[in-house]
């Protein structure tokens, strides 16, 4: 459902290396998960996956259709486009319940199918909350929760969950309690990130509604990281706005501003309507209790003209408020009124009884100061029943203030008095005015609840309306009481902003190490990136520059030169101009754009306005890069307008050829890998062209081409030495050990053979020829402890030395080879299998016996597991198995030493008995049963119970599909 970068940033590295159907699964990952991150290529990478549909089978079909719709789908509902994103979500819906081009009877995928449903629902959920209609998304998310427990998924069942528990807060109390699995916060570390995400934003809206702000500024700001680096970007801008609201509520303004400014930084590139509308209006509310009012104004004004396509979401009633309140603040009476009328419907809408008793307080305290005292006292007294109906204390008490203030204003205006209420005189007048019968209420029931303090303001009213009547006994304590209120007030305050300080240092603090963590995953990331792309690029263009430099012909060199270009680059057009004996003109000697050649073209080389012939006389690269819309003066007629071009000297030594150019109809197509290649196609093409003019020539210049061919030849053997050795180790790499295994697998073969052709010796002492192939997987123990706690750099450095102990065991001839990571394959030729236990306990105890040393100086025991298998693994059989097969049962061998202990080596050893059939499957599915039939012994140094059950690991495993 969501994935954090790390996740993302493995299929962005692995997806340039995949070629045809192989890119799938990449491509719809990422098209998924970049759906908020950057829903522009998340539409590009969809399209990509729709092309590759027709060779997908029937029905796997359906799901993928419905989850590019989702993609669209959620890029529409962020966009404020509420009835496309609802149309495409229901698209996706009757996808999944019908199949598209499935044939009958075939089984669809069913988990995906349920995931994808989930996802279905979870969209028209949030749609449906847009609109207004909480009640809808309230189905949409119990609908989705059952797909998900049907999936079973249980990262969905607690994410959906959150998300209803965080809708029901705002609508009824009861919603506060979890409606899913409790979930404590000692609990939350131990869960899935983005689930635990969630559940904090849970736990967060909850202590906001109860007015423990601290508390919830601590779950919000989890939440938030959370959000953020699983690429739920309009999550992350909802959180930033509510953090900064609570920082509101603890008078800590600078610390809101700070968390509206980074919800606004997140929201602006986006020009989600929403997003960038409840960043506003929580920016303007803090303004205004800052006393910024007219900056206020022009924030409100602009959220409100941004929300507006979304008038029916709860975000637009808090706009609403925000602007009643901040008319009030202005004295603008009937501004506030109209904007409390619109709340009062919006709330009545939405069911949210927040918004229905602020909206008619509102609209009453604006009547009365309109001179409306009727309609003021009518709607204050619809506010203080829908309280009481509510049981909502605080509401109450605010709704009878406003009733004493309608009352007052009058005799304060030298009016004639209003009429009492029916209650007050049913009482027999036991308060001496109106005014003081409303206060002495709200007094009553504040005094009803537990640890409440009563306002200042209250009482202050309270005194002053006995002060009225003559009663200035009273009316002095009242006072005195309303002055000792505002004090633990102002205590009370001061101790909200200890709290608001106390968080904000605590976050600082976290999001610093945090953010170191950040930036050294990330450069750590970065560097493997760099060291994969920049090995896999040389090989290929080693390769690719073989071929065009092995051509003699220009025509060839030519062909050569654009099969390979338009493997390697985006260009709709490629072209070489060579120039012309005499140097004064450059001619297309080669063409092509969008698969047609073009007609021949000359260009002058002092021409000042063509790119090639800049190109020539300045000798080096230009890149030209134009945007949408720009005008190309320099586009040759009847050619395609492109946006983006290279043009590079082939130059020999130091003379000039002519030049090559590729184009782009894309904008911004050529970054520096992609410049790299072009400069290596170029000194390629160059050195083919000038061999190609060479053999044409005379005989003189042949010795010439024969060295500059050495020299090529040389530096591609450079190459590919480094291209099959590990960088770091200096050990042979997995593309080295794909390139001669095979050979040896053969040799090993032949022996056999030959042995079944002649007579075995019968003595004790002999044994048959040393045949066999033995290989092992090593793998450091808890190596990931080391770069957590001491570095990366001691991390290499044990690897180092983790090659020189391999070295010391294993003889020059025998493969030892960096798999990944820690891991070390090693392959044992000509080994007899007899030998091998002995050969992994040497290995064991080389590295498990002798310290190594850090970078400073400081020493660290380590130990080593190791499985190995041996080739033929039937002698009586030797093509039973392959030699992958065999590999996957050394693999096996290391996690049986792993899951029984570790520092331990372990091994399968065929006995020969049984029978053989499916041998492999049962021995990697069902090997407690294999040793139950005695069709395989487990040989290890491990004295104890071997750990056989449980899911075997598979990393690093894929040698069947790199094959």
């Amino acid at each position: 459902m969501f994935v954090c970068d790390a996740d993302l940033a493995q299929w962005e590295n692995t997806l340039p290396e995949l070629t045809g159907k192989a890119r799938l699964p990449a491509l719809t990952a990422l098209a998924w998960h970049l759906r908020q991150r950057d829903p522009v290529r998340a539409r590009q990478l969809a399209s990509e996956v729709l092309a590759l549909l027709p060779a997908v089978a029937p029905q796997d079909v359906p799901v993928l259709r419905a989850r590019l719709l989702l993609v669209a789908a959620e890029g529409a509902w962020v966009g404020g486009e509420l009835d496309t994103a609802q149309y495409q979500a229901d698209q996706a819906l009757q996808l999944l319940a019908h199949g598209d081009g499935a044939p009958a009877g075939a089984p669809a995928p069913e988990t995906a199918s349920l995931q994808a449903r989930a996802d279905a629902c979870w969209v028209q959920a949030w749609v449906a909350n847009d609109r207004g209609n909480s009640m809808a998304a309230s189905g949409w998310l119990a609908q989705a929760a059952a797909a998900a427990h049907a999936a079973p998924d249980p990262v969905r069942i607690d994410i959906i969950g959150a998300a209803a528990g965080i809708c029901a807060a705002f609508t009824d109390s009861a919603g506060l309690q979890p409606p899913w699995r409790p979930a404590a916060n000692a609990e939350l570390d131990a869960m899935p990130a983005i689930a635990a995400g969630w559940i904090s934003d849970f736990f967060g809206t909850r202590a906001f509604q109860r007015s423990e702000y601290g508390r919830a500024i601590g779950h919000l700001m989890r939440s938030f990281d959370t959000a953020r680096s699983s690429g739920q970007v309009r999550r992350a801008i909802i959180i930033a706005t509510n953090i900064g609201n609570a920082f509101t509520c603890l008078n800590a303004h600078e610390a809101a501003l700070d968390w509206m400014q980074r919800g606004q930084d997140l929201a602006r590139p986006t020009g989600w309507p929403l997003s960038v509308g409840m960043c506003l209006m929580q920016t303007a509310e803090t303004l205004r209790q800052l006393g910024q009012r007219e900056a206020a104004q022009t924030l409100l004004r602009e959220a409100l003209a941004v929300l507006a396509p979304l008038a029916g979401s709860r975000a637009y009633a808090v706009a609403l408020e925000y602007e009643g309140d901040l008319a009030l603040d202005l004295g603008n009476h009937a501004a506030a009124l109209d904007s409390f009328t619109r709340l009062a419907a919006r709330g009545d809408a939405l069911g949210q009884g927040d918004f229905q008793s602020s909206a008619r307080r509102g609209q009453a305290h604006a009547l009365a100061h309109l001179g409306r005292p009727g309609e003021a006292l009518f709607v204050a007294q619809g506010a203080l029943v829908l309280a009481r109906a509510k049981g909502d204390t605080l509401a109450q008490i605010a709704a009878l203030q406003v009733l004493a203030d309608i009352h007052a204003l009058p005799a304060r205006a030298g009016a004639p008095a209003l009429a009492p209420p029916p209650e007050m005189e049913a009482s027999c007048g036991t308060a001496p005015s109106v005014p003081l019968h409303y206060l002495l209420l709200a007094l009553d029931i504040a005094a009803t609840i537990d640890g409440y303090t009563v306002p200042g303001a209250l009482l202050d009213a309270t005194a002053r309306e006995y002060a009225a009547v003559g009663d200035f006994e009273r009316a002095y304590a009242i006072a005195l009481r309303a002055g000792a209120a505002r004090d633990l007030t102002q205590s009370r305050d001061a101790t909200n902003r200890a709290i608001a300080m106390q968080v904000q240092y605590q976050t600082e603090r976290a999001q610093t190490e945090a953010e170191h963590h950040r930036q050294l995953a990330a450069a750590e990331a970065r560097r493997a990136e760099v060291l994969q792309r920049t090995s896999a690029t040389l090989a290929h263009l080693g390769a690719v520059g073989q071929e065009i430099t092995a051509q003699l012909e220009s025509a060839a060199v030519f062909r050569a030169l654009d099969r390979h270009v338009h493997g390697l680059l985006d260009a709709t057009l490629f072209s070489v101009f060579l120039i012309e004996p005499g140097g004064e003109w450059l001619a297309s000697a080669f063409s092509v754009e969008a698969g047609r050649p073009l007609a021949p073209l000359r260009v002058a080389l002092d021409d000042p306005h063509a790119d090639s012939a800049r190109c020539v006389r300045e000798r080096r690269e230009l890149q030209v890069a134009l945007q949408e819309g720009e005008v190309n003066v320099n586009l040759i007629p009847g050619t395609l307008p492109t946006l983006s071009m290279l043009f590079a000297p082939l130059a020999v030594g130091d003379r000039v050829l002519g030049v090559m150019t590729v184009q782009s109809m894309r904008a911004n197509a050529y970054g520096e890998r992609e410049r790299l290649i072009f400069r290596s196609l170029c000194a390629y093409g160059a050195i083919a062209l000038d061999n190609a003019s060479a053999y044409r020539q005379v005989a003189a210049t042949q010795q010439q081409l024969l060295d500059q061919n050495l020299e090529l030849e040389r530096a591609y053997q450079a190459l590919e030495e480094v291209s099959l050795t590990d960088q770091l180790t200096g050990l042979r790499n997995r593309r080295f050990f794909l390139r001669h295994v095979d050979a040896d697998v053969a040799m090993s073969l032949r022996g056999y053979d030959d042995l079944q052709h002649r007579p075995r010796p019968t003595g004790d002492g002999d044994r048959q020829a040393p045949n066999d192939l033995v290989f092992y997987m090593v793998d450091l123990d808890h190596f990931k402890h080391v770069n957590d706690r001491y570095g990366h750099a001691a991390g290499d450095s044990i690897l180092v030395q983790m090659q020189a102990r391999l070295r010391e065991v294993f003889r020059e001839s025998d493969y030892v080879i960096r798999w990944g990571g820690e891991e070390f394959l090693v392959l044992a030729r000509a080994t007899h299998r007899d030998d091998a236990s002995a050969l992994a306990e040497r290995m064991r105890r080389a590295v498990g016996e002798r310290d190594f040393v850090l970078p400073d100086g400081e020493l660290l025991r380590k130990t080593c597991s190791i499985g190995f298998a041996c080739f033929p693994f039937l002698p009586t059989q030797p093509r039973l198995l392959s030699w992958p097969q065999v590999v996957e049962l050394a693999d096996q061998g290391l996690y049986i030493a792993k899951r029984s202990g570790r520092d331990a080596w372990a091994a399968l050893h065929a006995t020969g008995a049984g029978n053989a059939v499916d041998l492999f499957p049962r021995l990697m599915h069902a090997l407690p049963q294999a040793l139950a039939d005695g069709v395989v012994r487990v040989v290890s140094n491990l004295a104890g119970p071997l750990d056989l059950d449980g899911e075997r690991r598979r990393t690093g495993l894929s040698i069947d599909l790199e094959l």
